[in-house]
C-alpha cells in the first residue's frame, strides 16, 4: 500500500497542480482535517483524522489497506507537516508526496526575503521558549505556530527579552482569497487572532538589551542561581572540552543551576542533555532556567548520583561539576560511556584535585587550570580580585 500525501494550499482546488489533481480523483478515500476536505470537489469517502493522531495512524491506515488512499495536507506536507509523521510511522516506500509551496516560501515571496537568509522556527505543538535562542538583533525569523495567536504570544515573549522595537508581520490565509497581512512592533502588537497564520519577525532590541548568543559563555547574570555556577569564563572552556554535538546526548551531574546542559542543548537544537541534581530546590531552578533560556526540553533529575545513573539513557558526554570526590562517582561515569565518549570534570578543592590528578594517573587524558581575576573598584582605583581556581579533566573512553 502507497499512500499519496498531497499538499493543499488555501486556494484550494484551483491551486492544486495537475498531477496532485490526478491523484485526488483517483482516490477511494480522503484523510485529512475538516477545512481540508471540504476544499476539493470529489466523490470519494472521506475521512477526518482521529484524535490524538500519531497512536491512531498504524491502525488507520491497516484498515484503509487494499484501497487507494490520499491524505490531504496544508502546503509542504514534509514542513513541519503530516508527511513526515506518515514517512516515521508507516516507512519511506510506503509515503508519496506531492508539496504545494510552503507557508515559507509564500511568505517569503509576500515579504521580500530571501529563504537561506531566514530562520525557520516551529512552534507547532512546541514551547513558545524554544524562541529564545533564535532572537538575535538583525536576524530575521518566520515563526509557524498551533494556531491564530501565535503573533500575540511571539510579540510578548519579544517584548519581555528586550525585543519590543521587533518588527511582527502576521501573514494570514496565504495563497488564499482572504489572505491578509498586518505589520507592527511587538511591544504595541494588539491585532486580532486570525487562522492559518506565519508569524514574520525582524528582530530589534531596545537600547542596552544584552544579547545571549547561541557560543558557550553566556553572562552570569542570565541564570537565577545560589551560588552553585560554573563561571562564564570557566564555562566556556568545559563546554570546548565537552565539543556539543547534533543529536549527541550530555549528563550533566550535579548541575547545581544548569548552566552547562542548558549551553550544551544551546549549541544547537540536536543537542539533548539530562540535568542530575541532588538538591530539590536547585533542580526546580534549573528547570526555570532552562525554559527562560530557550531549552524547556532540558530533562531534570532530582536525584543522588550515581544512583539514578541506572534509569536514563547511555551519553555521548559526561561533565561532573561538583561531587568528584564521591566514591565510585567517576568511575560509574565513565562506565556509562561508549567507546569515542568524552568526560569533563572539573575541581576547585585541594581534595577534588588529588582526585582528579589520580584519574589520570590511571586513564591519562588532560588537566589544565584556569586562573581568572576580575577588576575590581580599589578606593578610587581599580584592583585585580582573583577567583577561586578551577582544575579541568577531560579525556575520552
Amino acid at each position: 500500500m502507497t499512500v499519496v500525501v498531497v499538499g493543499i494550499g488555501a486556494d484550494g482546488w484551483d491551486g492544486l497542480p495537475p498531477l496532485s489533481r490526478a491523484a485526488v480523483e483517483a482516490a477511494d478515500v480522503l484523510v485529512g482535517s475538516p477545512r481540508q476536505l471540504e476544499l476539493v470537489p470529489v466523490d470519494a469517502e472521506r475521512r477526518p483524522w482521529p484524535s490524538p493522531l500519531v497512536p491512531a495512524v498504524p491502525g488507520l491506515f491497516a484498515e484503509l489497506a487494499g484501497r487507494s488512499v490520499v491524505v490531504l495536507a496544508s502546503g509542504d506536507p514534509m514542513l513541519s507537516g503530516v508527511g513526515t509523521t506518515l514517512v516515521r510511522e508507516l516507512g519511506t516506500d510506503a509515503v508519496r508526496v506531492l508539496p504545494a509551496p510552503s507557508s515559507v516560501s509564500l511568505a517569503c515571496a509576500r515579504l521580500g526575503w530571501a529563504v537561506e537568509d531566514t530562520q525557520v522556527v516551529s512552534l507547532v505543538g512546541r514551547p513558545l521558549e524554544l524562541l529564545h535562542p533564535h532572537v538575535h538583533p538583525g536576524r530575521r525569523l518566520l515563526v509557524l505556530g498551533s494556531d491564530g495567536g501565535t503573533p500575540a504570544a511571539v510579540a510578548g515573549l519579544l517584548t519581555a527579552r528586550g525585543y519590543g522595537e521587533s518588527v511582527v508581520t502576521a501573514l494570514a490565509s496565504l495563497g488564499g482569497p482572504e489572505e491578509s497581512i498586518t505589520s507592527g512592533t511587538a511591544a504595541d502588537w494588539g491585532a486580532q487572532p486570525q487562522p492559518l497564520v506565519v508569524t514574520a519577525v525582524e528582530c530589534r532590541a531596545v537600547s542596552g538589551t544584552a544579547p545571549l548568543p547561541t557560543t558557550p559563555g553566556l553572562p552570569d547574570d542570565a541564570y537565577e542561581h545560589d551560588g552553585q555556577l560554573t563561571k562564564n569564563e570557566v564555562r566556556a572552556v568545559t563546554l570546548a572540552r565537552l565539543a556539543p554535538v547534533p543529536g549527541q546526548l550530555l549528563w550533566d551531574v550535579g548541575a547545581g543551576s544548569g548552566s552547562i546542559g542548558i549551553e550544551w542543548m544551546r549549541a544547537h537544537p540536536g543537542c539533548r542533555a539530562v540535568a542530575v541534581e541532588a538538591v530539590a530546590e536547585r533542580a526546580e531552578r534549573i528547570a526555570r532556567n532552562a525554559s527562560r533560556l530557550g531549552v524547556p526540553y532540558l530533562r531534570v533529575v532530582h536525584g543522588s548520583a550515581p544512583e539514578v545513573f541506572g534509569r536514563l539513557p547511555q551519553p555521548d558526554a559526561v561533565f561532573v561539576g561538583g561531587g568528584a570526590t564521591t566514591p565510585l562517582l567517576l568511575d560509574a561515569c565513565w562506565d556509562a560511556l561508549p567507546p569515542g565518549g568524552r568526560m569533563v570534570v572539573n575541581a576547585v578543592t585541594v581534595q577534588s584535585e588529588a582526585e582528579l590528578a589520580d584519574w589520570q594517573s590511571r586513564f591519562g587524558g588532560s588537566m589544565v587550570r584556569l586562573a581568572v581575576q576580575r577588576a575590581e573598584p580599589v578606593g578610587g582605583f581599580l584592583g585585580w580580585k582573583p577567583a577561586m581556581p578551577v582544575t579541568i579533566w577531560s579525556g575520552t573512553r
